[in-house]
Formats: C-alpha cells, structure tokens, sequence
C-alpha cells in the first residue's frame, strides 16, 4: 500500500463498517446524468473528492441518500451507509434511457472505516471522505476488501467502538439516517437535511420543483426532532401521541447514561413542545430541542 506519509495518529476511535451501497458509475454520460439525478452540485468535483446529497422521487420524497466520489477519468463511486445498493441502483438506472451510462454493484467488494479525530493522511488506494457519524470532526475511509489488513496497520493505536456507540453520536449531533430516519414518506426539508443536501442554484434534477417550492414557501408540517426518555430504548419505529392524538413517531433510539435518546418524526401542527410525548408501548419522551 503506497502511504503519502508515515503519520500515524495515536487518539481518536474508529468504527469498522461495510457500506450499504457502494457502485461504480461509469460511461462517457455519467457526469451529466449523476449531475441531472442527484439534489447536490456535482460540478468541479475532482478525483478522491466527494459530495452528500439525495435522490427524490417525482414528489421530491427521499429514496436515498449518499456521497458520490470522484474517480479516476469517467468513473464515478455512489455510496451510502444505510441505503441499500439494490435501492440507488434501481433509482439510477430507470432513468437511464440513451445516455451511455453503466452502473455496476461493488458493494461486497469494498470495507469502510469511521476515524473519529484527527486522522493521518489516507493513501492512495483509500477514497476519504468527510463524514456524518458525530458532531466532532470524522472522517470515512473506503478501501476494498484485499487492503483491509493494511488499513488496520495503519491506524494501529486507536480506540475501536462499537455499533451503539456510533448511533448514539449520530443521533446526540441529530443526523438523519436514510431511510430509516427520513425516507420514501419524507420531504429532506422534514429531517432538517436542505442544508447539507440540497443545491438550490445547480437547476434541474429529479424533485427540484418541490425544493424550489418549498424554498419559496417556507415551513415544512413535520419536523425530525431529538427526544430523550427514561429506561431502555424501545423498539422502532414506535407511534407517538399527544393529548390523545397520534403526533408522530419514534423513528431511532439508543440507550445513554441518563436513560436513551432518540430521533422522533413529529407534527407541528398542535404540538406542545413543553409536553412529554407518549409512546405507544407505554412511558413517554421529552423534546430536546424546541422546534
């Protein structure tokens, strides 16, 4: 493996993960037809770089999301960690049409690791990418399956952690997961994610006149908000009621110190957000932040 120096930091975690989807896109086409499919702008983007967007359907509702990375001339990587590869796969190629456009499924060919800190510089065989793991700086490297060994040398001296913990970070710095967070039913704006995800300037693709309305027309109904309740996390997704009525639901939760927390779908239509929410299966949730 060619290292582009011998870094090595010593403090941080990582999380070893293998991608829910990771294809190759290929074709003298698949600039413009990424470009004309995915909410985010893929202009200037550059070999090894990458970019976190969506892609919608018709009614600018979430199928998927994920990075596409840059490759070598003409190649492409998308890739996701919840999405599943069969999901982005059919999205992408129903709208291939005449264009000169190859998607390819990788996925069992490729490994993934979360470093959480400051990292040493990847080499040459690894794509590395900014990531949504914590609110504290994080990064994935995405390598196939045969460098995994080298990988493992190369970050020697660092903290592994487990699945829990990296959902309860994810959910702590209110980070979507797609789908089961914010999915098929679900506008972005709804999981708060126009921000990171959304180019309003780059012009058409797929649901574009939704965001565009929904830019012009401000407030979405529902909103996914961060909760905390007492005891061990429930099973999800879980229904949840206010004053009688059904408000939302319970969409992620992972067990803390304090109880566990969690992300919740909820209608802000009548909701009272000094008020616990009740789960369906008995207790209750608190909001933690007020939308």
């Amino acid at each position: 493996m060619n290292r582009k120096n011998n870094a090595r930091g010593d403090s941080g975690g990582l999380f070893w993960w293998r991608p829910a989807a990771w294809l190759r896109v290929t074709g003298s086409d698949a600039a413009g037809f990424l470009q004309g499919q995915f909410t985010n702008d893929l202009r200037g983007l550059k070999a090894g770089g990458s970019v976190y967007g969506l892609w919608l359907n018709h009614k600018g509702k979430v199928v998927a999301d994920s990075f596409v990375v840059g490759g070598k001339a003409g190649e492409f990587w998308v890739g996701s960690y919840f999405s599943d590869a069969a999901t982005i796969r059919e999205r992408l190629e129903s709208f291939v049409v005449a264009d000169d456009v190859t998607v390819d499924d990788a996925t069992s060919e490729w490994r993934g690791v979360s470093v959480i800190g400051a990292a040493p510089d990847a080499p040459d065989e690894v794509f590395c990418l900014r990531g949504r793991r914590d609110a504290e700086p994080n990064c994935e490297w995405l390598f196939r399956a045969e460098h995994e060994a080298a990988v493992r040398a190369m970050l020697t001296g660092r903290v592994g952690l487990e699945a829990a913990e990296m959902e309860r970070r994810r959910i702590a710095a209110g980070i979507p997961a797609v789908p089961a967070d914010v999915g098929p039913g679900e506008l972005p704006n709804e999981g708060g994610l126009e921000a990171v995800a959304i180019s309003y300037t780059k012009g058409c693709y797929l649901g574009q006149e939704v965001m565009a309305r929904l830019k012009t027309m401000g407030r979405v109904r529902r909103k996914l908000l961060r909760v905390r309740g007492e005891g061990s996390a429930p099973a999800v997704p879980m229904e949840l009621s206010q004053q009688g009525r059904k408000i939302g639901e319970l969409r992620s939760a992972v067990n803390d110190d304090a109880g566990f927390i969690g992300l919740a779908l909820v209608s802000l239509v009548n909701l009272h957000a000094a008020e616990p929410l009740q789960l369906a299966a008995g207790g209750a949730v608190t909001l933690s932040e007020v939308p």
